[in-house]
């Protein structure tokens, strides 16, 4: 009997335009994002990084049109594609975070910020939508059977966190008497993403155990709101300790300690998991799709968060995960993005 482990699922592949496209735009801005805090620098990475950000941000503009003139359905009742409409809102957040970060080196600060608070406030907005609308559809019109369970359930959650993140770079930025409001509006987002990744969290091991996963390269999604949670407790702690009043501040910035290093020793044993499924799936033959993506940008927040935890307390550890994490994750990106260009053009001539 062959294992449902190596079937992937067929609505990610399926020709129509889709929201998971903008999973590429994730993937690349995350390898910009990752690189402008990694513990080691060297010569012409930051460079390297901004261009990069700048081909995630192109994407984006490309994308988008192309949303706008193919996209046909909204997919609401596809208990698989509805999911993906969680990445839309991450990658308009990852560009934004990106132009902050790195492109104000070519555009200027406050082009920079002009674009990220944009881009911010579309995608958080739109972020929190789908937290909400695409679990209800799940809960009420999707017919929703236990075998559609996977890591993917997890897409439409994560946003907020993104947006947590995001807002924590933006905070400095704002009038000292917004910036409370700024820091405790980005913990509840955190909180959003958390709770609801802890809820999908049992089911899908309980999926990956019985061998209905119908994805394995989703699998790896689960790392997305590991590392993005240890990215933004961290990220929200400096603000925090400034805008928040005592003894609140310190406590902020203890948490992103003390929350973001059990949380990294998880995540080490998630992508072991993750890696030795893929593996294994590999072996019995892997086709393409797009759901290939879940390799770069969930590994991008293990990266971020490692960095972060490292400004924290400078160990090697750390700096050992950041370092090893990015490897991996432009590895995957240099093997992903040719297929994906391959697949565009047989997409574009059907």
């Amino acid at each position: 009997m062959t294992s449902t482990l190596t079937r992937p699922a067929p609505v990610v592949c399926a020709p129509a335009f889709g929201p998971n496209w903008f999973a590429s735009i994730m993937g690349t801005g995350i390898v910009a994002t990752a690189a402008a805090t990694l513990p080691l620098q060297f010569p012409g990475l930051r460079t390297a990084a901004t261009l990069v950000w700048a081909v995630a941000a192109v994407l984006l503009v490309v994308v988008c049109g192309v949303a706008l003139a193919r996209l046909r359905r909204s997919y609401a009742d596809d208990p698989v594609m509805a999911q993906f409409w969680g990445a839309p809102p991450m990658a308009l957040c990852t560009v934004g975070s990106g132009a902050l970060l790195l492109g104000k080196d070519w555009i200027g600060l406050d082009a920079a910020l002009a674009i990220d608070w944009t881009l911010w406030t579309i995608g958080t907005a739109f972020g929190l939508g789908t937290a909400i609308w695409v679990p209800v559809k799940m809960m009420t019109t999707q017919q929703v059977r236990a075998a559609h369970t996977f890591a993917g359930w997890l897409m439409p959650v994560v946003p907020p966190m993104v947006s947590a993140s995001g807002g924590a770079l933006l905070a400095p930025h704002l009038p000292p008497d917004l910036r409370p409001a700024m820091v405790v509006g980005c913990y509840a987002m955190f909180g959003v993403s958390l709770f609801a990744t802890l809820c999908l969290l049992p089911q899908i091991w309980q999926q990956l155990v019985l061998g209905r996963a119908d994805n394995v390269p989703t699998s790896w999604i689960v790392l997305g709101p590991l590392g993005q949670s240890i990215t933004a407790a961290n990220l929200l702690a400096g603000p925090a300790a400034e805008a928040l009043p005592a003894p609140y501040g310190q406590a902020a910035v203890a948490f992103g300690l003390l929350y973001g290093v059990p949380t990294l020793g998880f995540a080490l044993v998630w992508s072991a998991i993750a890696a030795s499924l893929t593996l294994r799936a590999a072996r019995r033959g892997l086709p393409f799709t797009l759901s290939w993506w879940s390799f770069t940008f969930p590994v991008g927040t293990v990266v971020t968060g490692a960095s972060a935890l490292f400004t924290r307390v400078h160990t090697g550890l750390f700096a050992v995960v950041a370092v090893a994490g990015y490897a991996a994750l432009v590895t995957a990106w240099l093997t992903v993005a040719p297929k994906t260009l391959r697949f565009a053009r047989r997409q574009a001539t059907t």
